[in-house]
């Protein structure tokens, strides 16, 4: 789990985590209804549910999935995960993020998540990574 250093992942123990990349840390903790992201000054948020959503995904598809990570407003490219993420056809119907302008870079906060929960295998090239899940039994 090379993108997590400590933490539980509540308000008051939150994750540090690295992007894919491994270039900037961040906190990450969520409650029942919400993932919280915070990367400097500024604080994402997304539906708790995308976790699960996301590796029932990428167990669906068997193999590894490109991130695709982008910032909202700017085009993705279909079959990543960050297409998933906004897509109308997934399991919200839309974006996983919740605050306008800051709904985008799902691929590259959650995936982590994702690795830290031991749900996914996650690379950590300079660009161009890719997650596949881990069976969660």
């Amino acid at each position: 789990m090379g993108s997590v250093t400590f933490g539980s992942g509540t308000a008051d123990d939150p994750w540090i985590l690295k992007t894919p990349s491994q270039t900037s840390e961040y906190q990450a903790w969520r409650d029942a209804e919400t993932l919280f992201v915070q990367v400097g000054a500024t604080r994402l948020s997304y539906q708790a549910r995308g976790v699960d959503d996301l590796h029932a995904m990428l167990t669906s598809r068997g193999d590894w999935v490109a991130l695709g990570a982008a910032d909202e407003g700017k085009p993705v490219t279909e079959g990543t995960v960050e297409a998933w993420a906004r897509a109308d056809d997934n399991p919200v119907g839309g974006y996983y993020g919740l605050r306008k302008g800051y709904r985008g870079r799902f691929a590259n906060y959650v995936a982590p998540v994702l690795e830290r929960l031991g749900l996914a295998e996650l690379e950590h090239g300079p660009r161009n990574n890719r997650i596949r899940a881990r069976d969660a039994g």
